[in-house]
């Protein structure tokens, strides 16, 4: 015949029965939910602090990932073409920022893409420059990347994708400390660049301003992203994985250039290296 326990008589079995499902799920939860927030708050420090880090520590984060696309850079007269013009720009710039020492790598690839990288390097791909059929396009390109250095886009990128690698790294029991390790995963964070659309509208803006200052007007500001918006291929997959959907740009460029009534003139041809 059976018989129950008192209360103040339950087995210890009874009472070390393990959390069911539900509760288990409940704690993974909180603690991922603990992990993200301590990783969302750390970049927003990060965020912050780019405008406090100093040339020389930006030269040396530089030195981490500008040799991969050094190696290969070509040097040509195309690349010369393309410093001459960033000189053009560079002696329109702000006085704080000239005395920076910008400069393009020249990379003779199908990609359509260029890049901003710490350091004080842009990188331009010959995809690109295909793309391209006027001078004034391209100093619009060159001078939206010119505003994510202004803005320091670029360090967030590359704080924020070498944050992420540390953390996966310290779960699965990496080193993220190598120095091989870190340049391999600052390389993917700079080629791989999302920014935000606030982000681009600022480099954007800091481009058109560029540009009216060069030529006195604005002409060929919205052409390279306008024919890249009714182009299709392969070739576009980096610039549309990291710029914002061209037709899109195209119409915030329209309004930007509307309420600050900028003028619009001839382009002026490539030159001929850049052909």
């Amino acid at each position: 015949m059976g018989f129950e326990l008192s209360p103040g008589m339950a087995s210890p079995s009874d009472r070390d029965l393990p959390p069911n499902n539900r509760q288990l799920l409940t704690v993974l939860g909180l603690a991922i939910g603990v992990v993200l927030g301590i990783f969302w708050l750390i970049g927003m420090v990060l965020n912050g602090l780019v405008w406090l880090v100093p040339a020389n520590v930006e030269r040396q984060l530089g030195a981490l990932v500008v040799p991969a696309f050094e190696r290969i850079a070509q040097p040509s007269p195309a690349q010369d073409s393309l410093n001459q013009l960033l000189d053009r720009l560079e002696a329109k710039l702000p006085t704080e920022q000239r005395t920076r020492d910008y400069r393009v790598l020249y990379v003779p690839e199908a990609t359509v893409n260029a890049l901003a990288l710490p350091g004080d390097r842009l990188v331009v791909y010959a995809g690109l420059l295909d793309h391209v059929e006027s001078e004034n396009e391209l100093t619009m390109v060159l001078g939206h990347e010119l505003g994510h250095f202004a803005h320091r886009d670029h360090l967030r990128s590359l704080g924020q994708g070498l944050l992420w690698r540390l953390a996966i790294a310290t779960f699965l029991g990496g080193d993220p400390g190598a120095l091989q390790s870190i340049a391999a995963a600052g390389i993917n964070a700079l080629s791989q660049a999302q920014f935000s659309q606030g982000q681009e509208r600022a480099a954007d803006d800091f481009g058109l301003n560029l540009l009216q200052q060069t030529y006195g007007h604005i002409g060929g500001a919205r052409d390279f992203f306008a024919r890249l918006s009714r182009e299709r291929g392969t070739s576009l997959t980096a610039f549309i994985e990291t710029h914002p959907a061209p037709r899109r740009r195209v119409t915030e460029l329209q309004r930007q250039i509307k309420a600050q009534n900028y003028p619009l003139g001839a382009r002026s041809p490539l030159p001929q290296p850049l052909r």
